[in-house]
């Protein structure tokens, strides 16, 4: 049967397991649009208000559920458009098919609407280029059942990631009769599984170590390796400490769970990962804020702890520490062949042997929930994120989905609420996109449609993609959207003041000679958009039974949170470091710190035979 180009990708979008489409339409792609409504393909299109969310709802859903599914838009601005949400999936190692439009392909490089061609004719490509793991440029109706097969081989094998297809407009109207490839017999089967020497010098390791750590990325919850991680840490006794997209790996009211690492960490996280004498890490690139830039024994102490890196990535191997034992396998595979080497009574030596340590890990972690319970408890109104994350921990189940952005809210979330489950803290970790919690709860939400889905943002965040409420609204899809308020980027004022010693255009205020704050009215706005459900909290102890009605709706709804801008308790603790240059302004304090940072760092410089310099700054 002769089958346009639209529906050709509409069929095997559907064959290869994706639900619905999201994007915006526009004359470069209205083709495809069209096509996925035929009988073939039947697919779900969910409109956006903003090409960017179409690719963060794409994101999500996969973060959810290991599923990639498709987003699809115009040429030229509604391409670019995206590149946000490309860059932020293509950090994370999420994956996702973007399907953009094109000129056609006998009108290519005479500059027609919304082409750019100054460099190359097409260009998209090579913008998209560096936040992709391919890029396919499609030029003949019989290309596409074999590029899409291609496209789901490079977003789900190795190291996950977004792909791109660019459509010219005639090219999307062509028919032929190649039907679409049958995905099982076009990916490989398995994962890669370390081979048995590496095992062994693991599980040597492991066993012999005094006070081993296992440090969790997000490549473990990509591995789906909570089963075996949990198993492997309560037999051995060994604590386990995540990153920004490792929140979830382990259930962290887990005994074995010690908290967040890098900055801002946590105490018995950062204490126990750089008291470590072995740690193991999954699926974990060593960032600058998960490993606090590298300064040795804040974080990490690597070396001289010794360093099990298993990651799917080889050349994440080695890359920020030396490695004593480095795996390029995945992270499930890893464990479970470990499980499989290590005998129960193995197990029990190894485990009583670290009684003391576990005890002064569980120290650790009390010492910090005593320290955290200033913020907490704290009873005003304006409040405390940590007041808001602990009323909100209340009330949503524990197979509850959280989404969060940039800026505090994310700090907060990271360092003090505590995830059961995994893929139930969806963050826009190493890019650390604003704008991304909005469209992301949206996209969480109808990919598991049966769990609570509440996003947890700011108000500068929330007002970057806003106009998305008009999409829950539309499609009914029952969000809770908990608005932190505190009128401005209050993280990044806090910044400037700490690291420059003044700040400038971070706080909403008026400036008609009061500087006093500005807000917009966030219910008022909801309701503007069609929810029925939106609130401003008048008191803390309030804020739980707000959040409940809210979930109980079942609708889409709002609830606004007053924040304290008083940075000795709005949000997180300070906890680790991060290698920021700083201004003369800056007080005397901040300036020693920085330059004893920087020098700690030496050590890791000269092991990766970096030349070290002074640091390029205007210290003084």
């Amino acid at each position: 049967m002769q089958l346009t180009v639209g529906q050709i990708i509409g069929k095997a979008l559907k064959a290869y397991g994706v639900p619905y489409v999201t994007g915006l339409p526009g004359h470069g792609n209205w083709s495809m649009i069209d096509a996925f409504n035929d009988p073939v393909s039947k697919l779900r299109f969910i409109q956006v208000m903003h090409e960017q969310s179409a690719v963060h709802i794409a994101d999500a859903h996969y973060r959810v559920t290991g599923q990639p599914i498709a987003a699809c838009t115009s040429i030229g601005p509604g391409a670019t458009n995206t590149i946000i949400g490309l860059a932020t999936a293509h950090c994370d190692s999420t994956a996702l098919l973007l399907i953009t439009g094109s000129a056609a392909t006998h009108m290519r490089g005479h500059g027609v609407m919304q082409e750019l061609d100054r460099f190359a004719s097409p260009d998209f490509p090579h913008i998209v280029a560096p936040v992709t793991k391919r890029t396919f440029d499609v030029i003949r109706a019989d290309q596409v059942p074999f590029v899409l097969h291609r496209a789901w081989n490079a977003m789900l094998t190795g190291r996950s990631g977004p792909v791109h297809m660019e459509v010219p407009l005639d090219v999307q109207v062509e028919t032929t009769d190649i039907d679409v490839a049958d995905l099982a017999t076009r990916l490989p089967m398995g994962k890669p599984r370390a081979d048995t020497q590496a095992i062994e010098a693991a599980i040597k390791l492991l066993l012999t170590a005094k006070r081993p750590c296992i440090v969790v990325g997000g490549g473990a919850i990509s591995a789906n390796a909570t089963p075996e991680l949990t198993t492997l840490v309560e037999k051995l006794g060994i604590p386990v400490v995540f990153t920004w997209n490792g929140k979830g790996a382990i259930a962290e009211d887990n005994p074995m769970c010690a908290g967040t690492a890098g900055w801002p960490g946590s105490l018995p996280g950062n204490r126990t990962a750089a008291n470590a004498d072995i740690v193991m890490s999954l699926g974990c690139r060593f960032t600058d804020w998960s490993a606090s830039s590298y300064r040795k024994g804040v974080t990490f102490s690597i070396p001289d702890a010794k360093l099990i890196q298993v990651d799917i990535d080889p050349r994440e191997i080695g890359k920020n520490y030396p490695t004593e034992v480095g795996i390029a396998a995945d992270c499930k595979l890893v464990l479970a062949d470990i499980l499989a080497g290590i005998s129960n009574e193995q197990a029990r030596k190894a485990r009583e042997s670290r009684a003391s340590y576990l005890s002064h890990v569980e120290g650790l972690k009390k010492q910090w929930e005593e320290k955290l319970e200033r913020r907490r408890s704290y009873k005003g109104i304006p409040t405390t994120m940590l007041r808001t994350l602990r009323e909100l921990r209340k009330v949503l189940p524990r197979n509850g989905i959280v989404t969060v952005g940039s800026g505090h809210p994310q700090s907060t979330t990271k360092q003090a609420f505590p995830v059961y489950e995994p893929r139930a803290h969806i963050t826009s970790g190493s890019f650390s996109s604003m704008g991304f919690a909005l469209p992301a709860a949206i996209g969480a939400k109808l990919a598991k449609p049966d769990a609570p889905v509440v996003c947890i943002i700011g108000d500068g965040d929330f007002m970057m993609s806003v106009q998305e409420l008009a999409v829950c609204a539309m499609y009914d899809i029952p969000v809770v959207f908990l608005v932190l308020n505190n009128s401005g980027y209050i993280s990044i004022r806090d910044g400037q003041n700490y690291l420059i010693g003044r700040q400038i255009g971070s706080e909403f205020n008026h400036h008609n000679g009061s500087e006093t704050p500005y807000s917009v009215d966030f219910p008022l706005l909801a309701k503007s958009f069609g929810f029925e459900v939106a609130t401003k909290v008048q008191a803390a102890d309030d804020i739980a039974s707000n959040i409940k009605n809210a979930l109980d709706s079942k609708a889409p709804a709002l609830v606004e949170v007053p924040i304290t801008r008083d940075v000795s308790v709005a949000a997180a603790e300070v906890v680790g470091w991060w290698d920021f240059p700083v201004l003369p302004t800056a007080s005397d304090a901040v300036k020693a710190d920085y330059k004893a940072g920087y020098a700690a760092e030496q050590h890791r410089r000269s092991a990766s035979n970096v030349e070290l310099s002074e640091p390029v700054s205007a210290v003084g």
